[in-house]
């Protein structure tokens, strides 16, 4: 089937760039494999975007979901496995079918990056989280330790500090690359212990999590009943290798203007190479690659 655009995924940048399509008066069809929202639907809080004071992650989802499908966006639950680039434009493959496009913007955005140490694997799901909003209320009055030292690892620990007895968190470096704000709540709270100088080199229990072991300053086995990853973030841009171009780091190579380099094939949000991750920036990038898609769309007719 043939759309005007088809974009892949559904955060803001992929909602955004179906708002801008739509208001170009494009068809469009945004395929995402869960829920609408991206990062957002796991962020507790949100605020740094314009207009709001303060709100949940998951409501700001709902409202820019709400806004692409009121403006007619057809949302699809579907995976995208891969990205071929014909003589009459990009094509999006899915298990159930293949979509054909004048334009694909690609609004994929990233994934929690994992330890890679020992348990980590046969341990996740049995008090392994990669998502403290998801699964904190499972540790209510219980020992959990947080990894990481950016937004979300002192967001994930403040959160958990209202649910758990008890919460460590373990940075690798001895300072926090998260907000002033948020590292001044950190340790303040009495519920929150600081670790810093420290990894974790494994996970360790019978059929639940009962340790970490960790190294460094505070080297040794720590006894929690949970552990929260929460060290950034990493492309999942397998099915696009060979078609757009990737960065060393795996991120599509597309610059502020959104552009891969392939005809037709564009990037948003945090896919793509960029300084900045951020609810608005992708929104931005949204926006840029739809207009400038659109653009190009309106010239070949």
């Amino acid at each position: 089937m043939y759309y005007d655009f088809v974009i892949v995924g559904g955060g803001p940048a992929g909602l955004t760039a179906a708002v801008y399509g739509l208001r170009a008066g494009l068809s469009v069809v945004l395929l995402e494999e869960l829920a609408p929202g991206g990062q957002l639907m796991v962020t507790p809080e949100v605020e740094n975007y314009p207009s709001w004071q303060k709100i949940s992650g998951w409501e700001l989802a709902a409202k820019i979901a709400e806004q692409a499908t009121a403006a007619g966006c057809e949302i699809r639950h579907e995976h995208v496995t891969g990205l071929r680039v014909t003589d009459r434009g990009p094509v999006a493959e899915t298990a159930a079918g293949t979509y054909e496009a004048g334009a694909v913007i690609l609004a994929n955005g990233a994934r929690r990056r994992k330890l890679g140490c020992p348990g980590e694997a046969e341990l996740t799901g049995r008090g392994v989280s990669y998502c403290a909003v998801c699964d904190g209320a499972f540790f209510r009055g219980k020992t959990v330790c947080v990894v990481g030292g950016g937004n979300t690892a002192l967001e994930d620990a403040l959160y958990l500090a209202g649910v758990c007895e008890k919460v460590y968190l373990i940075h690798r470096r001895d300072t926090f690359r998260g907000e002033r704000r948020l590292a001044d709540a950190v340790l303040a709270s009495e519920k929150i212990t600081f670790l810093p100088g420290t990894s974790v080199a494994a996970v360790e229990g019978e059929r639940r999590v009962e340790r970490v072991q960790l190294t460094g300053t505070h080297a040794g086995p720590l006894a929690v009943d949970g552990v929260f990853v929460a060290i950034g973030l990493a492309p999942d841009n397998g099915a696009f290798a060979g078609v757009v171009p990737l960065d060393e780091a795996g991120y599509v190579a597309a610059g502020e203007d959104c552009r891969t380099g392939v005809p037709g094939v564009y990037a948003a949000g945090d896919t793509r190479a960029k300084a900045v991750r951020q609810i608005l920036t992708a929104a931005a990038d949204g926006a840029v690659a739809a207009t400038l898609a659109a653009a190009e769309l309106h010239a070949r007719h």
